[in-house]
């Protein structure tokens, strides 16, 4: 008598019953009181912004770069400045726009004469940034004062070189007086230039409602928010979306978890087919992280639905992809309709203004 299942496609049909049990038996959620949540959000340093703008820059104080008054000044004025790029048509706010969440809301970042990343890397935000332990995707930049002076020398972006930058700065006499009042010195360095943005961009911490319901105030966020929030501390988001950013602590390898699915076709197809993406997107642009280990510097969290699309090379255009994405390769479990909904509503309640002086 003919078999009409390989003995392999049976076991592996069982095996795969026995791992999707826990799936199959509906777990209790998990409820927590509006006090239980925020003593499991403080559990993760999940801490509210400050409300003033000197508890900004408290939160924010580099020793090796002090902030003052008219430094911040500089570096805002630096931040808009066309010169620092080749062809003066782009300056930092070209792909990081305060009033968008902090990035320019395209898949690859695109630069001097319309050049495109080549690894297609999508611009972080640079809101809330200083507080971030590393910046750029790989975590190869310790802080917001050495990133500044990235994308200003590469070719794609603003193609410049530091000596040039200090050329045409020090071209500028009422540009060297300010510098001699920050720095004491009239001579316009690059380190100098990169202190100064990064002084200003120290002071872009965002608060908002999520800040608010930390602080204590129940109704600052709505049932389905607090849902959201419940599942992001107790399934584990938190433990790398951690901090007052929400995020930026720490590089993590992605995807965690893979699936045989990931790595096979169907598996009654008579030709199985390999996967190609390490990731459970398309791999554009190559891009395989810090080492080429698929370690990338967990994303900030804060404003994130408005700063699609999503991923290192802008991948996916919808935040609740991305959700369901996050909740099955990182978590282990991935989310149905309802909770991504919960959780979306929940990062909704990130969004948040600039603390102003």
């Amino acid at each position: 008598m003919k078999k009409l299942f390989h003995p392999v496609t049976i076991a592996l049909v069982v095996v795969g019953f026995i791992i999707s049990l826990p799936w199959i038996i509906p777990k209790k959620e998990v409820v927590l009181n509006d006090r239980q949540l925020r003593a499991a959000a403080a559990s993760h340093n999940l801490v509210p912004m400050p409300k003033s703008y000197e508890g900004v820059l408290k939160a924010t104080y580099n020793p090796e770069n002090p902030p003052s008054e008219a430094k911040i000044a500089l570096g805002q004025q630096l931040y808009f400045d066309t010169r620092l790029s080749r062809d003066k048509t782009i300056n930092c706010a070209t792909c990081h726009i305060l009033q968008e969440g902090g990035d320019d809301n395209l898949p690859t970042a695109i630069g001097y004469h319309g050049r495109a990343n080549p690894k297609h890397l999508n611009s972080p935000t640079v809101l809330n940034a200083a507080l971030a332990k590393r910046q750029f995707w790989d975590g190869r930049a310790k802080d917001v004062e050495e990133q500044a002076g990235g994308p200003v020398q590469a070719p794609f972006e603003m193609n410049m070189t530091p000596g040039e930058v200090e050329a045409r700065l020090n071209a500028d006499s009422a540009m060297c007086q300010q510098f001699e009042t920050v720095f004491g010195d009239a001579n316009v360095t690059f380190e100098n230039v990169r202190k100064a943005i990064g002084a200003y961009e120290r002071t872009l911490l965002t608060r908002g409602a999520y800040d608010r319901f930390l602080e204590g105030d129940d109704s600052a966020l709505s049932p389905a928010a607090k849902r959201g929030m419940t599942l992001f501390v107790t399934k584990g988001c938190a433990g790398c979306h951690a901090g007052m950013s929400v995020g930026g602590q720490s590089i993590q390898k992605f995807p965690l978890r893979r699936y045989l699915s990931d790595y096979l076709g169907l598996i009654f197809e008579p030709n199985v087919r390999l996967k190609e993406s390490p990731f459970p997107f398309v791999n554009v642009g190559g891009f395989l992280g810090k080492d080429e280990a698929l370690k990338f510097r967990v994303p900030i969290l804060r404003n994130v639905t408005k700063t699609a699309p999503y991923f290192h090379n802008g991948a996916e255009e919808k935040l609740e992809e991305a959700v369901r994405i996050m909740s099955k390769y990182q978590v282990g479990q991935e989310f149905n309709r309802t909770q991504i909904a919960d959780v979306v509503a929940f990062l909704k309640s990130l969004e948040g203004e600039i603390v102003e002086k």
